[in-house]
Order: C-alpha cells, then structure tokens, then sequence
C-alpha cells in the first residue's frame, strides 16, 4: 500500500509540473475582468465555440474595445475539462446547461419519459470544454449549396481559408496537404491509441473503401480520426484562442454573466443587460452586439427581446421589434450505438484507463488512452451511389475502442431497463461502439420560450424522425455495419451482431427493416450537432432570419455568430465549422481580408 501510494504521489508530482509547464492555468486567470465598463465597440454574448474566437480575433485590433460576457466560469474550474477521455464526466455537472426536451412521438422511446438530454457547455471554451474533440469540417458539397442558395461568400473555395487560418496540424502524414495549415491556434491531433485503430481501417479496405483525409478532397471512405488535442490535453477554444495568447487591454472578459435582453431602440441593438453576482448591469454598444450563446441560448435571448415569431411573442405579451423566424429550422444530428464485444484485449476499459502505466504515459508524456475522447476511426458513406461525388455523404459513422457500460447511460437519459440490456455490465469488457448518423436529417424542430423568465429553459422540441426519410437512412447506415462486422478482420476479432438483438423489438424479426425502425426509434440519442434556429440565408429567404453578412434582418447592429447561424447543419461534427464561421465573422466586422495568403495556396481543383 505504501508503495503504491509513494508512487502515485510522484505521478501526480510530475503531473502537476508537467501541466504547469505546459499549460499554467493559473496565469491565464489574467484574462479575465473584474469590473464591467459603461460601452465597448463591441459586445459578445457568450464565450464557448465561436465567441471565445470572435472576441480574440476582434480584439486583435486594438482600435477596438471590446467585450465578452460569458454566463459559465472558467476553464480551470474542473480538472477533467482538460483530460480528453473524462469528457463523458463533466456533463451534469455545474457547468452544464443540461437541456431535456419536450417528449418526442417518434423518437427517444427508449428514453427516461421520451426526452432527449443535451448538454451544453457553461464554462468559457463553451461546448468545445464538452465534446469528443473531433475536428471534422464537413462537406464541400454542404457550403457550395449554401452558395447555390443564395448565400454569397460561403462557398467552399470561400471558408475554407477560414477553416485553414485556425488550424494547427500536428498529424504527420497531413503536414504537407494543401487542405491543411499549421501554425493557426487551435491545435488538430491524431487519435491513435490502440491496435483497434488500424484494425478499422483494415476492415474498411476489406469493404472496398478507401482511406481518406475527410477534411481533405474526398470525404467519403473510412478515415482515421483528427483531434483537437494539443500534447494530451483538450485545446477548448478558450484556452486555444484567449488564455494561450495572454491579456489584451482592449478585451475584457467578464464570467457568471448572465445575458437577459438586448436592448434594441429605433431597430437597433444598442445595449445588453445582464446580471453579474447578482447585481443587475447594464453596458452599451458602440458599433455591435453579437450573440454567441449556441443554438439554444441565442434564439432564446433574441425572443426574449423582441425579435421572433410574432403571434408566439404576441401570446407572452412580449413587444415585437422584428418579427422573423427565430427557433424555427432546428436541426440536429442523431446517432445510435451499435456495440460488439471482442476476443482479444484492445480496448479502453476501466482497468486500462486507471491503470498506473496509463496514468504515467499521460501525466509524463502526454500520451496513451486519456488523450482521447475514445474515438479512434471514422467514416463517411453513401447509400445511394448516384449521389457520389454530386452532393454530401449521406451516414457518418464513428468508432470508439470501447464498450459503454450501463453506468453511462445517464448521460443518455436511457430508461434503466433498456440501458440494463444494452448496456454492458461491467465496465471492463471487451469490446467498441460504432456510431451512425444521418449527415442531413430532415426533420426539424422548434425553440420557442416558456415564459418571460430568462432564467426559465426554452421549450426544445426537435421532432426527431418525424420524417420517414431519416429512418431509411439510419437503415442504410446499419446495413454498411453488418457488412463491415462480417469482414475477415472483425470475424478474427470475434466481433458478432448478435449483442443488438434486445427484447424490446422482439416482435420484429432480427435484422429486418422493421426491427431495425424500432431499434432507431428507441435509442437514437442526440450527437450534440443542435443547430440553424437563427439561420443565414440569402436576403429574400423568409425562413432565414440573418442575411449572408450574420446580420439579423431589419435590426442595426446585431449579429448572431454560432451554431445556430448555419443554414443547414453540415456533414459531420459541427465544432470545426462553427469556429470557421466566427473566423469569418471577424472579418465581415472589421471589413478586412485576413486570409489573402492562405487563399493563394489553395489546390486549384477545388
């Protein structure tokens, strides 16, 4: 006993230097203000994926005053927001928003009263502090069609130096590729842990796919999986974007800054009021106010200002100043869980992750299984072939060397007896999870108030599956799993179907459309891609509610820059691309190009 405990003091010793050295959190605390000025040229609302971005690169100019206002705390509140594989256990926590939404009719059925759980980040680095860290841009054919529709300057060959500008590639055989940058903030890491890595690459061959950078020229095929990890450790866009460059003079970061209302006079945003320890404050914008808060919190706080769908503000006696379609469109991504147990011992189990050769590998070297979310391969397909290379991938595919015991599924909201049967028993068998997703779903929800209260969380109402489509689609996305499963590689590893036959779909036959509909229905869970309920759209669309320059419609001086921007949500995680768009948001403010020698560099076939 005593040596182990000898040797867990020297661990967590050179832990601790190790992280200090690196990463000295305590000095980042600089950044951060005490006390809130009267005006700013520029206020942002909410510090997470795109506003931490926002604000460092407005701030760049010091022309500018500006300001970040952030409801959460800091990044150094919690010590697992920096371990990659701890990221499950920092939901539900204080720094979660922790959303559930309404019932849904035909989804969630195997779900604790049929509501979704979403997690949101409440911490400055926002949503990028909560998710599994995979950098995945998305398609090509997603940004063209916003061009196609109207959407001018996000094309494409248009973002894509955005995308470029933030990156920092560490992944050695990308070093060179014209798709990649280095030298940008954010850090973007390989995720290659263990031997099941390359055994999913090896599958996917057998299939008849190739290997494929998925950010780079062709999306489709299986691909190994890029991180936004930098020596081990989570690079949230806070740390990535403000703590890492230091303090700015010109930007004041005020945290636990609760955004109630913009004050929006003669059809224009002027002012935000918030509370801060309990004090209600109020601070003035001279030149903009851009909302950052997520697809959940800006919809919410634009309604609650007076710019939303009339007869819903009417019915809460809420003056209208603009009457667009806020909280409409809401897209999200769905994914469900498909697990194999295996023969041989490659997975992340407990006793592997807490064993004392793992926690030195990380706490010394910044390596091994805690330097990632799980995930170590990925994969984009087609299930209608015409559409290859015509239009975006239709299934997203993720795979994680490890197999969920039922401890997890609190985090999923599952009901105790389906976790209890789908689920592993102990948190130490063999095993790994696919994940499938539908690239574009077509069902869509709403966002719509409660009540006046801004402390009140809004009705969340997605309507999962409520179109047929995406149930064919998960379908086909399935159907690519039971080959890849009788592949020679997964077959050697004793990988098997059979753990998806549960109870609660019985009255189907195993393996049939039928079975698997039902399987979908109960246990599809959110992939946290909630997304487009303030969408961009070309200036005459009246289902948009901000032009293509993030301007919300007939308001001065107002913008919305986050998740809830997109137009459509695109193919794959949305971190990468929400940071891209505050990227160029920054530009679009200050009317500058910051990205004329990244663009000269692009391959010409693009």
């Amino acid at each position: 006993m005593a040596f182990k405990t000898a040797i867990c003091g020297i661990v967590a010793a050179f832990g601790y230097f190790y992280f200090l050295s690196y990463n000295p959190f305590k000095s980042h605390r600089d950044i951060l203000t005490d006390t809130v000025a009267e005006e700013y040229d520029y206020i942002v609302v909410g510090g997470g994926s795109a506003g931490s971005v926002l604000a460092a690169r407005l701030s760049e100019d010091k022309a500018y005053r500006v300001l970040l206002l952030e409801a959460g705390g800091f990044y150094d509140e919690n010590p697992w927001f920096h371990i990659p594989i701890r990221w499950l256990d920092i939901e539900q926590t204080e720094h979660d928003w922790a959303y559930y939404t309404e019932p849904q009719k035909d989804s969630c059925l195997g779900l604790k009263e049929n509501r979704a759980f979403w997690p949101r980040g409440r911490v400055l680095g926002g949503s990028s502090v909560f998710n599994a860290m995979q950098y995945t841009r998305g398609s090509r054919y997603d940004y063209d069609q916003w061009a196609m529709n109207g959407i001018e300057g996000w094309s494409y060959k248009e973002v894509l130096p955005y995308f470029l500008k933030s990156e920092n590639i560490q992944i050695d055989e990308l070093l060179t590729s014209p798709y990649h940058h280095s030298g940008g903030p954010l850090t973007v890491s390989p995720g290659r842990v263990t031997e099941l890595s390359d055994l999913y690459m090896k599958a996917g061959q057998e299939l008849g796919y190739n290997i494929t950078d998925y950010n780079g020229a062709d999306q489709e095929g299986f691909n190994r999986v890029q991180l936004t990890v930098k020596k081990g450790i989570r690079d949230n866009t806070g740390l990535a974007f403000l703590g890492r460059p230091g303090k700015r003079q010109n930007l004041d970061i005020s945290l636990h800054s609760f955004v109630t209302k913009i004050d929006i006079q003669n059809k224009r945003g002027v002012g935000v009021y918030f509370i801060r320890n309990g004090r209600k404050q109020y601070v003035r914008a001279r030149k903009e106010i851009i909302l950052s808060g997520g697809a959940i919190n800006s919809p919410q706080i634009l309604m609650l200002s007076g710019v939303g769908p009339k007869e819903h503000l009417e019915n809460l006696k809420i003056p209208v100043v603009a009457d667009l379609p806020v909280g409409n469109n809401l897209e999200d991504h769905q994914m469900i869980f498909m697990f194999s147990k295996i023969n041989q011992p490659y997975s992340i189990t407990k006793k592997l992750k807490e064993s004392w050769w793992t926690l030195i590998k990380y706490y010394l070297f910044g390596t091994g299984p805690l330097t990632i979310a799980g995930s170590e391969g990925s994969g984009f397909f087609y299930i209608d072939e015409k559409k290859r290379g015509k239009t975006n991938a239709d299934i997203q595919a993720i795979l994680f060397s490890d197999f969920l015991d039922k401890g997890a599924a609190r985090f999923f909201n599952f009901r105790d007896e389906i976790a209890d049967e789908y689920m592993a028993e102990n948190p130490n068998v063999e095993g790994f999870n696919a994940i499938f997703s539908v690239t574009h779903p077509k069902s869509k929800g709403t966002i719509r108030l409660r009540s006046t209260d801004p402390f009140e969380y809004p009705i969340l109402d997605p309507r999962y599956l409520e179109d047929t489509r995406d149930i064919e689609a998960f379908i086909g996305g399935i159907r690519i799993w039971e080959k890849f499963i009788q592949t020679p590689t997964m077959k050697e590893l004793g990988a098997d179907i059979e753990q998806m036959k549960l109870s609660f779909c019985s009255h189907h036959d195993f393996r049939s459309d039928a079975y698997w509909e039902c399987f979908v229905r109960h246990l599809a869970v959110t992939l946290y891609h909630h997304s487009c309920t303030c969408k961009m759209g070309a200036k005459d669309d009246k289902t948009s509610v901000l032009d293509p320059q993030l301007k919300v419609k007939g308001i001065q001086g107002l913008r919305v820059v986050d998740a809830s921007s997109l137009p459509h949500v695109t193919s794959g995680n949305t971190n990468a691309p929400v940071i891209m768009i505050a990227e160029k948001a920054a530009d679009l403010i200050k009317g500058i190009d910051s990205v004329t020698d990244i663009r000269k560099k692009l391959p010409k076939d693009i």
